[in-house]
This record gives C-alpha cells, sequence and structure tokens, in this order.
C-alpha cells in the first residue's frame, strides 16, 4: 500500500472514530435528558419493543428497567385492546409525525400488578441507525380524571340546588305571597270598618299589622329578583347599553320627579349581556341613589362608561355617582352582602337585597363593582364587564 493509500486510510478511520464519538456523545445526551424527564418515558422500535425506559415509567408501571428490555409494549396495554394496538403501532409507523393518542377517546394502561389506569400519550419519531424507533411520553392521568369526575357531581349538584330554588320562587311567588294579600286587605277593611272604634292602642297595632303584611311583600319579591338571577337568565347577546338604562330611568320616573332628581348620562357602548339583568342593576343602583338622599339637598346621579383594553380583553367601566348621604368607607364589602342595611329601618325603607342582586348580575357577567364614598358627602359604584362574553351555552388503549 502507498504512503499515499496508507494516508487516505488513516484518515477516514479517524472520521469513523470521530463519527461514533459524536454519535455516543449525542446518545448520552439524550439518555440524560430522557432519565431527566418528568413525565415516564417508554422508547419502541419498530417491532413493538421496548429499548429505552426512564426511572419515572419504572415507577409508573412497578417494573424494573430489567424487566422492561425487551418486553413488548402491549404488554402496557389492558388485554381487551392488545390486538387493535398492534395495527395503530404498524400504522403509526408507515406515517410517522409527532402527536397525541386517542384524540377524542379515553387511554388506558396496565400495571404488573394488573391494574388500569388512565394515561396521557404523546409519541415522537425518532431515526437511529438501527432503524425508527417511537418515543412515548406518558402521563398518569388518575387524579386528573378523579377531580373531572367531582366537577361533574358538583354541577349535578348546583344544577338540582338551582331546580330547588327556583321550586322555592315559584311557592313564594304565589303561595306565600296569597296570605299576605289577605292579611293586608282584611287589615285595610278593618280599618274602614271598625278603625274608628278602636282605641289608640288598637288603632297602632292594626297599623303596624298592615305595615309588617307590607315588608313582608317586599322582602318576598326581592328575594325572588334574588334568586332569579341565576334561575331566570337569559344568553347574552350584544345590547347598546343606553337601552336597558332608559328602561331603568323609566321605570323609575315617578321616584325621581318626586325627588326632584337631576340624571346626567354619558355615553355608553354596546357590550354582550343579559339586557333584563343591565335593566335591574341599573334599576337599583339609580334607585338607591334616590333613595338615599341627604334632606334639603336634591339628588344628582351621572352615570358614565369608557372602555378599557382592546380585543377580547376590552373591559367596560362605568361609574355611577351620587351626592347622597354616602357611607363610612370601613363598610364597602358590608353593603354588598343580603340583608346587610347601614341605615335603621325607620329611616329608609328597604330589604338589604338590592345591592346583593347588584353584585350577583354583576359576577354572573364576569366582573367586578366596588363602592367608595363619603359620609354626607355622597357615594360612587364602579362595575366593570368584560365587552365580550364567552357563551354560556370512545375508550383505548396505550
Amino acid at each position: 500500500m502507498s504512503p499515499e493509500d496508507e494516508i487516505s486510510s488513516l484518515r477516514r478511520r479517524v472520521a469513523e472514530l470521530e463519527a461514533e464519538v459524536m454519535e455516543k456523545s449525542q446518545n448520552d445526551r439524550f439518555r440524560l435528558v430522557v432519565e431527566s424527564a418528568p413525565n415516564g418515558i417508554i422508547v419502541v422500535n419498530r417491532d413493538g419493543e421496548i429499548t429505552l425506559v426512564n426511572p419515572q415509567a419504572e415507577r409508573l408501571f412497578g417494573y424494573t428497567k430489567e424487566e422492561f428490555k425487551g418486553m413488548r409494549i402491549e404488554k402496557l396495554v389492558p388485554q381487551k385492546y392488545r390486538e387493535g394496538h398492534v395495527e395503530r403501532r404498524t400504522s403509526f409507523h408507515a406515517a410517522p409525525e409527532s402527536r397525541g393518542m386517542g384524540l377524542g377517546r379515553d387511554l388506558f394502561a396496565v400495571r404488573k400488578d394488573g391494574k388500569e389506569f388512565p394515561v396521557e400519550i404523546a409519541l415522537t419519531p425518532l431515526s437511529k441507525k438501527t432503524g425508527m424507533h417511537v418515543l412515548a411520553s406518558i402521563i398518569d392521568i388518575t387524579e386528573r380524571k378523579r377531580s373531572e369526575e367531582r366537577l361533574h357531581r358538583y354541577s349535578q349538584e348546583l344544577e338540582r340546588s338551582n331546580a330547588e330554588l327556583e321550586s322555592f320562587a315559584s311557592v313564594a311567588s304565589h303561595d306565600l305571597q296569597e296570605p299576605l294579600r289577605k292579611i293586608r286587605t282584611m287589615g285595610e277593611r278593618l280599618q274602614q270598618v271598625s278603625g274608628e272604634g278602636l282605641n289608640e292602642k288598637g288603632q297602632d297595632y292594626l297599623q303596624r299589622m298592615v305595615k309588617a303584611s307590607d315588608n313582608m311583600h317586599r322582602l318576598i319579591r326581592d328575594l325572588l329578583a334574588f334568586s332569579r338571577v341565576a334561575t331566570r337568565a337569559q344568553p347574552f347577546a350584544r345590547i347598546d347599553l343606553a337601552t336597558p338604562l332608559k328602561e331603568a330611568l323609566s321605570n323609575l320616573e315617578v321616584a325621581i320627579d318626586e325627588a326632584d332628581a337631576e340624571v346626567c348620562l354619558g355615553d355608553l357602548p354596546a357590550i354582550d349581556a343579559d339586557e333584563g339583568q343591565m335593566i335591574q342593576l341599573f334599576q337599583n343602583l339609580i334607585g338607591n341613589a334616590v333613595k338615599f338622599r341627604r334632606a334639603d339637598v336634591p339628588p344628582r346621579i351621572e352615570i358614565d362608561a369608557s372602555v378599557e383594553g382592546e380585543g377580547d380583553r376590552a373591559v367596560c367601566r362605568i361609574q355611577v355617582s351620587d351626592n347622597g348621604i354616602g357611607f363610612d368607607e370601613k363598610y364597602q364589602d358590608r353593603i354588598f352582602s343580603i340583608f346587610q342595611r347601614l341605615h335603621g329601618k325607620g329611616k329608609f325603607e328597604g330589604t338589604g337585597i338590592g345591592l346583593a342582586i347588584c353584585k350577583k348580575i354583576v359576577e354572573r357577567h364576569e366582573g367586578t363593582i366596588t363602592a367608595s364614598g363619603v359620609l354626607g358627602e355622597g357615594s360612587v359604584f364602579e362595575i366593570r364587564l368584560p365587552m365580550i362574553q364567552v357563551q354560556e351555552n370512545s375508550v383505548d388503549q396505550l
């Protein structure tokens, strides 16, 4: 062999050694990544034989690394699915590409002790000198499935609870209010027929009875309104907020005129909302501003809105401010609780449910409502609502 041939042969050998070193380095890095992966990793050749596993896979299935060697992947598949799995494995090798397994179906694997468990699997083809291999990344989703089942049961309980609440609302609107109407009617007739014959104490008792029936009627009416925020809700639709605001002002026209109130309106945008609930929201807030006014000071109510952000994250910011009696800000959270009142019943009429209804409506729209105020000067209610609402509206193997 000539010196030139020897040099050429030596160069080829050096190149081969460099390639072997590079491949070994790459394999070492690959093994390091597999060993440290948080999920169970199993590498399988074209014949379905397991060629590599990581410690997480050993813990997941209960086999040792030695027991995995040469094992066919079908042994990790529940018996009733093994035949179909061979066909799917062959199909994957015919068109190898990274993808998840069992789209639209539940996947199950089986441990060494025979126990089946739900899994989530991602497949990645690996091209090696010995042919095409497949890397399977496996996650035990038992806890996730349990959480989904708990959520499903909770959803069913919530549906039953809503049905019971709707049933209560139906009873309250008919069976409870009817005797109240009779008590009030009989009390008024007694006042007309025998009122003059009663002494002062008797007339006081009679007036208290009529007033108590009126209060009970308002309480039942407001409780119905509170319960129906959820049970009588309508689907969200695109509405111009000026429309429900005008309807609310029309409903309050008499109260506004009697109080000589001034209502100043700014521009309001169109948002996705339940129009009926927006009417109730505005009506409660404006009605409160008229009711809780300072003596000898005509109420002034300002309603304005602005849009913050863009696209799906855009938010409508509504402010309802007044020059009424205000409140101590240490009660900011309390005023939105049901039956909570900051003033005695004798001073201002009401059941303490109006602002709780407002909060429930806003939360149903995935928004927030907050209040600030200065005692003796007025209050500001700020509502933030999303411009766009999200509409409410097979078993496999490893």
